[in-house]
């Protein structure tokens, strides 16, 4: 009788992490809170565009708090290790103004006009924004 209710549990908590996915991993693209939204342009910087939906699906979050203070840092520890390349930046998402950059961010290969034009289209965007502020990243 207790294999049958051990094997009962079993088959409902498989279920149920089936639906509602694994309660112990914690996903950070699931970070719903934020202060302002910015919508990043696909159109103008596809490659950057990209590589920001790519990382967010593999679980990156959409949210960036903005920490200009620990940019460099950020930029250091996610670019270990990560050779250069020539005729290309390595991209970072989160990005390294974001305190949720650093160590363990997606990092891609993008030609240097788009990474660089994206860096500047968002820096403008997040210009007036407060360090602390909940960036919300939509790719459209």
């Amino acid at each position: 009788m207790k294999k049958i209710v051990s094997g009962i549990l079993i088959l409902v908590l498989a279920v149920i992490v089936m639906i509602e996915g694994n309660p112990l991993e914690q996903n950070s693209s699931t970070n719903t809170s934020y202060d302002e939204v910015i919508t990043f342009p696909a159109d103008r910087y596809p490659e950057t565009a990209a590589h920001i939906q790519h990382a967010i699906d593999k679980g990156k979050s959409a949210v960036c708090t903005i920490d200009r203070d620990g940019a460099e840092g950020n930029r250091r520890e996610s670019l270990k290790g990560i050779p250069t390349k020539s005729g290309y930046d390595r991209d970072e998402f989160p990005m390294a103004f974001c305190e949720e950059g650093g160590s363990g961010a997606d990092i891609e290969y993008v030609k240097p006009s788009d990474n660089r034009g994206a860096g500047s289209w968002i820096s403008h965007q997040v210009d007036e924004f407060p360090d602390g502020t909940k960036v919300l990243i939509e790719v459209k």
